[in-house]
């Protein structure tokens, strides 16, 4: 992928710079390794007695912020990037306590992978000027698109390496791969 030195250009090979490192962490997780809890405390996904995985969350968040489970990361991006999708159709993003994790390894990388795809044609549909109209999410007060865009990205960049980490952890304590 070139980059055709446009700000749109940027964003989208920076997208598809997160997605080839996402690709590769999320191409190993398994259940268990999903549900592992490195440190104990640590937030994961909990299924609730009618059967949905609910993340651990408090407002506001302790610090230090406690440790979380690899299944917990992938409900976190699949929430942030399903509100941040949801904005930009112009819909009202589902409450946080509404979103759930999947259930399974399998099920978390599905759903993520269907919200890169629809961010990834979002982008495409995009142009130069479309990324200075007003974008409602993350933050309280709208910021150009091109903000919210490298957000995304960087966001998705940081939970894939959190992620990573926590599967080379697993692996380097001798957990199957």
């Amino acid at each position: 992928m070139t980059v055709d030195g446009s700000r749109l250009g940027l964003l989208r090979w920076q997208l598809h710079l997160c997605w080839s490192l996402a690709e590769y962490h999320l191409s190993a997780l398994t259940d268990e390794l999903c549900r592992w809890e490195p440190a104990p405390g640590s937030w994961t996904v909990r299924r609730g007695a009618d059967g949905q995985w609910r993340p651990d969350w408090v407002e506001p968040e302790p610090d230090p912020a406690p440790g979380v489970t690899v299944g917990w990361i992938s409900w976190h991006i699949g929430w942030w990037w399903s509100a941040t999708l949801d904005h930009a159709a112009g819909r009202t993003p589902q409450p946080r306590e509404n979103v759930f994790w999947p259930g399974s390894a399998i099920g978390a990388v599905g759903w993520i992978t269907v919200l890169h795809e629809e961010w990834k044609e979002f982008l495409d549909a995009c142009t130069e000027s479309d990324l200075d109209e007003p974008f409602p999410f993350p933050w309280p007060q709208p910021r150009p698109l091109a903000i919210a865009a490298g957000w995304v990205n960087a966001e998705l960049m940081k939970n894939i390496a959190e992620i990573g980490v926590l599967r080379h952890t697993w692996y380097a304590l001798g957990r199957p791969r």
